[in-house]
């Protein structure tokens, strides 16, 4: 008795209203029995062109010394049509299925994919791969000792069973709308990577989660395995900056460490321990209310509070917000955040830690946190999957919302609220006013942390929101990590992104407008924190290094003349200057360079790749010395050369000269 798999057709994805998002279509997957083939070589050549493959890979197939082989998986109609007119022996056909991923990359990393055994790999399709994958039937087939048709055999029909299905808490619409922003925020800003999720605060359920850069499941072999491997949603960890500032103050304000009339004086600065802490509002914010440390996002104010809390207490309500655990949403390889052991912490950490510093979250882990003070205080699971549904369409599993704990009251809850839809209406927020809705929220800015420290002109931008601003349908999370071109404010990049997902998505639940709202005045233009950043000296480089180095530092360009060297920049390198500067760059010579010399440009601060590629322009050639980030060079800087010398570069590692 012969057996030959045939496999059950696995479960369809539907969204929250039934839109069908993943789904199985049936192809022919062509095997052979090489002991029944007499003439392999022929064979071989046959099928070979029938299928669009090599002969000499079928021949190795049909040679091996077993009874059963794979000729070729999923093959299309046509090719399945040609094969069928060989009519050999030995070579047959069986009926398989194919994922089909309706909407291409739409929502691919929760999602995920199948293996061609129509197993799970990654997202969603892993998770429950059990329900979906159902059971495999048989082909039996009777045979003589050396694999022989036998007249009259027994030929047995084993049907596979197909597997159940997901409904889940993604809405389509919705996730389209997210989609789009997010190819827009690609677009505009050139991020290393952007997160939007939107979920329903009452109900903890993922109403859209998108992240780029994106693959197409359906074609996923063909994508870097870094771009499918993890979810940034709930892997990337990141310094939250001032969204964080939505915990320090519901613990505050729960623990009754501050009142909202409590007044408050920002001189600029704060100093805690050995350092100074600096207000991104040059001068400070003078006298203020703790309503208004809020609403203009002022650090030196809620250092104050959360020195005034106290470790034990921080510590408390971090870990009541979920910040300090998985929040176990059904998604595979969820990271847990980075923080600071609670007897390992000082009262800087602690300053720091109230701003969003020295404490990393994920996208997942803040925005469930958030989400749980528009929710009355009521901290919920996240939750992807609605229903488990057999082939019928009948429940097999119910998931209800998941409630966790109260983390503060419901009273504290709506004080807050309050205070974030002042966010929006008169300070950073203004931006992610929702026309017809409001909204409550807060934007952040945050440095990007490499090797241990803070580096040079690398940021994320990300606003946490909510709308309506009175009775919150969505809680919507935009953050974008390294955006280029200058614009890394989070009220900026991050803001008009949230305002323009709530609109559409609140119109379409078809959720009522409230009429006559109280809009901003103004809308934001400068976001916390203007940085000190140091110039790098870009003269006698070409003129797109130039632009991507002072870029990358969080500085504006303009540019005078014609060419592609640049001869005089203003300010010079050295300088320091806050972040968002112009600096002034001019392409004309001073003087007549010979054809056959080049200038030496300035190369510290750059990477061996990126001091290589910048030599290699103009016709020089790198010779490192060590590794990690230029410290200094054999050749000084604006010496000239002949084409083609060789430029001895020092490098050391970032932590040796920091």
């Amino acid at each position: 008795m012969r057996d030959v798999p045939v496999e059950a057709k696995r479960g369809t994805i539907f969204d929250r209203n039934g839109q069908e998002l993943v789904t199985s279509v049936s192809v022919d997957s062509a095997y052979a029995f090489p002991p029944q083939i007499e003439d392999k070589r022929a064979a071989a050549d046959n099928i070979a062109l029938a299928l669009g493959m090599d002969k000499e890979d079928v021949y190795k197939k049909l040679t091996q010394n077993v009874g059963f082989v794979w000729l070729k998986r999923r093959i299309d109609y046509q090719s399945s049509q040609n094969l069928k007119a060989l009519d050999l022996s030995g070579v047959e056909l069986v009926e398989e299925n194919q994922r089909f991923y309706r909407q291409e990359n739409l929502a691919a990393h929760v999602l995920g994919f199948a293996g061609d055994d129509n197993q799970g790999l990654t997202g969603l399709e892993s998770v429950y791969d059990n329900e979906l994958k159902g059971t495999p039937g048989r082909i039996v087939i009777e045979k003589d000792a050396v694999g022989n048709n036998i007249p009259q055999a027994l030929h047995q029909f084993i049907p596979p069973v197909p597997g159940n299905n997901l409904v889940l808490t993604i809405d389509q619409t919705i996730q389209f709308f997210v989609e789009r922003e997010l190819d827009k925020i690609v677009e505009q800003h050139h991020p290393k990577l952007a997160v939007i999720i939107v979920m329903d605060p009452k109900t903890g359920e993922i109403l859209a989660m998108g992240n780029r850069p994106t693959f197409n499941p359906g074609d996923w072999r063909n994508y870097p395995q870094d771009v499918w491997d993890h979810n940034p949603s709930i892997y990337y960890n990141y310094e939250p900056g001032s969204t964080f500032k939505i915990i320090t103050a519901a613990a505050a304000l729960e623990e009754g460490a501050v009142r909202t009339s409590d007044t408050f004086f920002d001189p600029g600065y704060i100093k805690v321990a050995d350092r100074v802490i600096h207000c991104w509002y040059d001068g400070g914010h003078g006298s203020q209310t703790f309503e208004e440390v809020v609403q203009n996002s002022c650090n030196p104010g809620f250092v104050t509070v959360g020195l005034n809390l106290g470790k034990e207490k921080f510590y408390k309500y971090i870990n009541a917000f979920g910040l300090g655990d998985k929040t176990s949403i059904c998604l595979p390889g969820e990271a847990v955040g980075i923080q600071i052991p609670e007897n390992e912490a000082t009262d800087l950490n602690i300053a720091t830690m109230s701003i969003g510093q020295s404490i990393a979250v994920t996208p997942i882990q803040l925005i469930t946190a958030a989400s749980a003070v528009a929710n009355g205080g009521l901290l919920l699971k996240p939750t992807l999957v609605k229903a488990v549904t057999d082939v019928n369409g009948k429940v097999v599993k119910e998931f209800k919302p998941e409630p966790v704990r109260q983390v503060i009251s419901n009273n504290t809850a709506q004080t807050l609220m309050g205070l974030l839809k002042n966010v929006v209406l008169k300070g950073s927020g203004r931006n992610a006013f929702v026309d017809g809705y409001g909204a409550a929220g807060k934007t952040g800015t945050a440095q990007v942390v490499e090797r241990g420290g803070y580096a040079d002109g690398k940021y994320v931008a990300s606003f946490m929101g909510f709308a309506p601003a009175d009775d919150p349908q969505l809680a919507c999370l935009v953050m974008v990590a390294e955006p280029q071109g200058g614009n890394y404010y989070g009220s900026q990049v991050a803001a008009p992104v949230f305002k323009a997902i709530a609109s559409d998505t609140l119109r379409y639940m078809k959720v009522p407008e409230r009429p006559a709202l109280e809009k901003p005045n103004s809308p934001f233009i400068f976001e916390e924190p203007k940085l000190k950043t140091t110039v790098p000296s870009v003269v006698n480089y070409p003129l797109e290094d130039a632009k991507k180095v002072l870029n990358n530092s969080g500085l504006a360009v303009q540019v005078q003349g014609e060419g592609n060297i640049v001869y005089k920049q203003v300010p010079n390198g050295g300088a320091e200057v806050l972040s968002g500067t112009t600096v002034i760059l001019n392409l004309n010579p001073p003087e007549a360079v010979p054809a056959d010399q080049v200038t030496v440009p300035d190369l510290k601060g750059l990477t061996i790749k990126e001091a290589g590629g910048i030599l290699e322009k103009l016709g020089l050639h790198l010779n490192p010395a060590g590794s990690g980030i230029a410290v200094g060079q054999k050749e000084a800087p604006g010496a000239r050369v002949p084409k083609g010398t060789t430029i001895t570069v020092d490098f050391q590692p970032q932590e040796l000269h920091d």
